[in-house]
């Protein structure tokens, strides 16, 4: 059962998130929005401002831990809102419980940067650090909700261009399937506390601008995803997404992937933003600390 906070925490988002995410038609009012719920609860101290592969980015550094292990991370925020600066606090929290550094990568957002323009600038990131003397066998790479669905794509992307790959990934929630096909979409519609299929579309549509939803770089689950490095996959039993999550886990192991998946009941969409309060959203990421440990 989840622990009270995270009900309490769960109950609030539903009556703020939910109800404003997505609802103004306007992608600049949607990242002032987010920004301002960020702000609220931001206690990480602002990291160092870089440019790798000619993507801008934030770092953040673990308070202890090896220089040598580094976090390239893809934040959500359904390809249209998230920045490094809403996703800080969340990273830095999981860079300490790796012993590593995060780089938490500000790529290009729609609707002014279409599909696949993400891509390119996560695979652009990644060869980068590849390009600054970081060993392939050093490199995590992650995301949450799309940037989980973006991890995926990157690792593809990456695979097909014969580029040496991460030692493994996390994704957090992953926004994998444009398409909308998961029953969690109708079934959780409801219970989630920060997403529907409603708002998803219209950021989907912003982000594809009409091109196929099915595209393996748009929607991994349709991908081939033989070769690819160990994967851990986290989702709330409470969301949206969860199908997606549950759906690329099957195709992972389908495709030889060493993969686990954690469905945490009770919990929310990419519930380790509230790490600083929420016991479940502490542990989940000392897991993932552990994780990136063990396959660096």
């Amino acid at each position: 059962m989840a622990s009270f906070r995270s009900q309490l925490i769960a109950s609030i988002m539903r009556l703020t998130m939910k109800k404003k995410l997505g609802k103004s038609g306007d992608p600049a009012k949607e990242r002032a929005f987010l920004d301002k719920m960020s702000a609220m609860s931001s206690r990480r101290p602002l990291g160092k401002y870089d440019v790798v592969g000619g993507v801008s980015g934030e770092w953040q550094q673990a308070s202890l831990g090896s220089a040598d292990n580094v976090i390239l991370y893809l934040h959500g925020g359904a390809y249209v809102i998230g920045s490094p600066a809403s996703h800080r606090d969340m990273v830095g929290a999981m860079a300490d419980a790796a012993q590593a550094r995060a780089f938490i990568v500000d790529y290009r957002l729609a609707p002014e940067t279409i599909f696949p323009g993400a891509v390119d600038d996560a695979v652009a990131a990644y060869k980068g650090l590849l390009e600054n003397g970081e060993k392939a066998e050093k490199i995590i790479i992650a995301g949450d909700s799309a940037g989980g669905g973006l991890t995926m794509a990157t690792l593809v992307a990456l695979r097909d261009e014969g580029i040496e790959l991460p030692a493994a990934a996390v994704c957090l929630s992953p926004w994998a399937d444009l398409t909308f096909t998961g029953d969690s979409m109708i079934v959780k519609d409801k219970v989630d506390a920060m997403l529907g299929r409603d708002s998803l579309s219209w950021f989907a549509s912003l982000y594809l601008a009409g091109q196929d939803a099915s595209h393996p770089l748009a929607s991994p689950i349709f991908a081939d995803l033989s070769g690819l490095p160990p994967l851990l996959i986290q989702v709330g039993g409470q969301e949206v997404l969860l199908d997606d999550a549950v759906r690329l886990n099957k195709a992972a192991k389908k495709a030889g992937m060493d993969v686990t998946l954690e469905v945490w009941n009770g919990q929310m969409h990419v519930w380790h933003l509230m790490s600083a309060i929420v016991p479940e959203g502490k542990h989940a990421i000392e897991v993932i600390g552990t994780f990136v440990k063990n396959h660096t």
